[in-house]
């Protein structure tokens, strides 16, 4: 309705008015009998705000590009256009528990990450790639990799899709690092390399309505968006690439993973049932010479710097542009440790796990 709690406007009325405390509560317990429950404690101090000719307003957020956007910043209003969703996740760290998503949001100066918290991170199970959004009264933070996030919550206000309201999305531009190169502060970068180890696909359950993750509860699949579904599946690869100067692990899901082995949906996921049919695969994927765009993500469980997929191609050696990228001829010898299918939130600095894409389509 409003947006005020009680407090804050009790604050605002002491402000203007000589009145105390005492004689507040007495006024707005005399409004709540006047109109015998049928308006909250919030709504009756309003009333008698109102009565006093108080005015209860917020100071105005002026609508910013996403390139003017700094750290600490309140009440920012943003309109963008939204370039990748990540379905909320649920989360239980140091006595909280909650859920987090995420969503990438760009304008013709640049993206920024969106982050919604709890209740609000329901609404990324009706976003979409390509919708525009209106955000008033987000906050901004900086992120665990120094970039900037907004972060939405309980009084923040999302508009999907406003009425004559489009945006044109600023083309990322892809910074071109060696595997030695790159570093925390890099969010999406671009590697030429080869692959040399290829993992096991591994499968998990999805809405088929909005592609979040089905979890298992009370032996039926139920999204948070659209409670109990028959789930259908998504899929997530490993591979560690090599440019000869050294090797990183990178995770391909969904689009980015049949971009990479060169497959569609469908065989891909008739391997759930059959996996012993994936190994002519992840054979003919190896010793191939790939560039891929991807995000940047510190794993922090093995402090390590990993890339997500965002696109794939296959590549000839001389793209490298006279560099010479020339994989380890010995196989790497690496534990297959596969990203994890539960929850890796750890608190609400952090949104850009590699866990946190799980289960979604919506690469960016």
């Amino acid at each position: 309705m409003m947006g005020f709690s009680y407090e804050e406007i009790v604050a605002r009325i002491k402000e203007v008015s000589n009145l105390s405390d005492a004689e507040i509560d007495s006024k707005v317990n005399g409004k709540l009998e006047q109109f015998s429950g049928l308006v909250s404690k919030e709504g009756a101090a309003h009333i008698m705000a109102n009565e006093l000719g108080i005015r209860l307003s917020r100071p105005a957020a002026s609508l910013l590009k996403i390139a003017n956007i700094v750290s600490g910043m309140q009440n920012v209003e943003v309109l963008g256009r939204v370039v990748a969703v990540y379905p909320a996740k649920a989360f239980s760290s140091n006595g909280r528990s909650g859920q987090v998503g995420s969503a990438i949001l760009g304008d013709e100066t640049g993206t920024i990450r969106v982050v919604f918290w709890n209740e609000e991170a329901n609404r990324l199970g009706f976003l979409n790639r390509g919708d525009v959004i209106r955000l008033k009264g987000v906050y901004v933070k900086d992120s665990r990799n120094s970039s900037l996030e907004l972060h939405v919550n309980s009084r923040s206000l999302v508009v999907v899709n406003p009425p004559g309201e489009s945006v044109e999305v600023k083309e990322r531009e892809l910074k071109r690092r060696r595997i030695n190169e790159i570093a925390d502060d890099d969010s999406f970068v671009e590697v030429l390399a080869t692959v040399i180890e290829v993992f096991d696909l591994r499968f998990f359950e999805v809405c088929p309505n909005c592609g979040k993750r089905a979890r298992m509860q009370e032996n039926v699949f139920v999204c948070s968006s659209h409670g109990a579904v028959a789930p259908s599946y998504s899929y997530v690869l490993n591979a560690f690439l090599d440019d000869g100067t050294g090797s990183v692990r990178t995770v391909f899901f969904g689009k980015s993973a049949r971009q990479f082995l060169r497959r569609e949906d469908g065989e891909l996921l008739s391997f759930r049932l059959s996996p012993e049919s994936f190994e002519p695969v992840k054979t003919e994927a190896l010793g191939s010479f790939v560039k891929v765009g991807a995000r940047v993500s510190r794993n922090e469980m093995y402090g390590r710097i990993e890339l997500v997929a965002n696109s794939v191609e296959q590549a000839r050696p001389e793209d490298a542009q006279g560099a010479q990228v020339v994989a380890q001829q010995e196989r790497v010898e690496v534990s297959p440790v596969p990203v994890a299918v539960e929850e890796g939130v750890s608190d609400g600095s952090s949104s850009g796990s590699v866990e946190e894409s799980l289960g979604s389509e919506s690469n960016i």
